[in-house]
């Protein structure tokens, strides 16, 4: 895309470096609370200016152990307070933060550290088998620090060289300038999940980061006033950048810690007693902890609080759940790695909220919002033509702005998934109606065609599981003899509740045509998530690809 030069302007060369969100957070807000949850589920507390005192003595460490600007720094970690100081300390130094995911096996995660080169591995106590899976295959890692409370004496490990991170802080003086360094320079790496061949390199800015943190804040209404819960894992796609949007209007920060389902009791607990304004998460993690809040007697009062929701299509019954039971808002948000995750928000406008009524409005939420500002999107067909915004027309989503990737790092072969004119092609297939929101349909990969005709998988589940009785459905196409696909539904029920394929049948016929309709819905204990938790589509069809081979 050309640039054109104006009359230059008289403003400062001042670099929208990251690390300044919490040096300024630190000035402005110092006595701001941090809370994060350890591993006996005890919860430490202290200040932006005690979370900024040790990032500097955290980019005083790397520079005593070689990291140089750069280098690529990996991270195997929980959401906590020393990730939360990791995220400012490493990119502070000139360094780029790798953020490794934990979910990966082992054959993916050392083909990413290797394939960015990195020259150090933060490893939690807790996922030190981990990095000891991954170390053989990682010649050029250097070291190993560890995040502990421990003694380095009494952690057992295979790890060498190993540091222990607080003896390295304690043992340092804190920084004293940080490196004015190019708001263009590589912030942090996230790589895909690699559900499409290897995971592929996406390296976010300081400026992109900088610049989503601005917007996030303005168009999910953070302040000063909100407590944010990180329920995102902050190795994927930096949390959703909501860790920084929080920290630039200086909002209370809350860490779980290690977390899993099984956890749902101490983390609802906590969102109740840190009287938490804003969280994040899955639906793979809200339906449960709504499930474990119908149990509750009395409900909480979350009038205040709104989860941001992405991943997946958040279904109208958990959205309606979490409002009739706890007054709880679900803010609907799409994005992806290469977009750094927010490319929508769903907040109804006061005009549509006027005219709208409220089945209508319901409606609208399950769409996937408006486009934040400062990027540009369009849906075009097969053949790269635009199309309109009427809610009808239906095609690819190319997204372009300041913190959309232009490109995968050394992944030769992946230049077709950018135009010639900057637009990255999502992959995802959707429309956009005349007051601006985008709706997505399904994935290119996830649409079934079945005797010339796109049935959307995405629709399909999420009327599935607003029948009473179901807690969760994946849809696929599975080949078919005659009709090229044709759909397949896996349901997980609730606890207790029976139905049967006739009373999935009858529920999707006041919504679907009958040729649209699965032909075997399979009743399941589980569906398998990506490491995104997503439902793992390439998965179930493989699993199930010969389920219609013999009609």
């Amino acid at each position: 895309m050309n640039i054109i030069k104006g009359f230059p302007a008289t403003s400062q060369d001042y670099q929208l470096n990251v690390t300044n969100l919490l040096k300024h957070g630190a000035r402005n807000f110092g006595r701001q609370e941090i809370v994060s949850r350890k591993h006996d589920g005890s919860l430490f507390r202290y200040t932006y200016n005690n979370a900024y005192e040790r990032v500097n003595r955290l980019a005083s460490s790397l520079n005593l152990l070689g990291i140089e600007i750069g280098d690529k720094v990996g991270v195997l970690a929980w959401n906590t307070y020393r990730h939360f100081e990791i995220y400012f300390g490493i990119p502070g130094t000139g360094a780029v933060m790798l953020l490794l995911n934990l979910r990966l096996a082992p054959q993916e995660l050392s083909y990413v550290v290797n394939h960015a080169e990195a020259k150090l591995i933060f490893v939690d106590e807790s996922l030190i088998d981990v990095a000891e899976a991954i170390a053989p295959l990682c010649k050029r890692v250097e070291g190993y620090v560890i995040l502990t409370d421990k003694a380095l004496n009494d952690i057992s490990t295979s790890l060498t060289p190993i540091y222990s991170y607080e003896d390295l802080l304690s043992e340092t003086t804190p920084i004293n300038n940080w490196p004015n360094l190019d708001e263009t320079s590589a912030y942090s790496a996230c790589y895909t999940s690699g559900t499409t061949g290897r995971p592929k390199g996406v390296y976010y800015s300081h400026r992109d980061v900088y610049l989503q943190a601005m917007m996030y804040a303005a168009n999910a209404s953070i302040s000063i006033n909100d407590c944010l819960f990180q329920i995102v894992p902050m190795f994927h796609v930096i949390g959703w950048g909501t860790p920084y949007a929080a920290t630039l209007v200086g909002a209370k920060l809350v860490f779980p810690g290690k977390y899993s389902l099984n956890d749902l009791k101490e983390l609802t607990e906590i969102l109740i007693q840190e009287k938490v304004t804003i969280s994040n998460g899955a639906p793979a993690i809200l339906m449960p902890m709504l499930e474990y809040i119908r149990k509750m007697d009395p409900k909480p009062d979350l009038s205040r609080t709104r989860f941001i929701s992405g991943a997946s299509e958040p279904p109208i019954v958990m959205m309606k759940g979490f409002w009739d039971l706890t007054r709880a808002e679900i803010i609907h948000s799409y994005g992806s790695t290469e977009a750094h995750a927010i490319v929508t928000l769903n907040r109804v406008t006061p005009v549509l909220d006027k005219k709208l009524s409220e089945e209508e409005r319901w409606d609208l939420k399950r769409k996937q919002g408006y486009i934040v500002v400062g990027l540009d999107v369009k849906i075009v067909d097969e053949f790269g033509n635009e199309l309109p915004h009427d809610g009808e027309s239906s095609g690819e989503i190319l997204l372009r702005g300041p913190w959309v990737s232009g490109s995968y790092y050394k992944a030769p072969g992946s230049e077709v998934q950018f135009t010639e004119d900057g637009y990255f092609r999502s992959g995802d297939v959707g429309t956009i109606d005349s007051d601006g929101f985008l709706k997505i349909t399904d994935r290119l990969k996830d649409l079934i065609k079945s005797g010339g005709e796109w049935i959307s998988s995405v629709d399909m589940e999420n009327a599935i599981v607003s029948h009473p009785s179901v807690l969760e459905a994946a849809v696929v196409g599975c080949p078919h003899p005659k009709w090229e696909e044709r759909p397949l539904a896996l349901v997980v029920l609730r606890d207790e509740l029976k139905v049967n394929k006739e009373d999935i049948f009858r529920h999707l016929a006041e919504k679907f045509a009958k040729w649209q309709l699965p032909d075997e819905v399979l009743f399941v204990n589980t569906i398998l998530r990506t490491s995104v938790g997503k439902i793992d589509k390439k998965f179930i069809r493989e699993n199930y690809k010969d389920v219609y081979s013999k009609m």
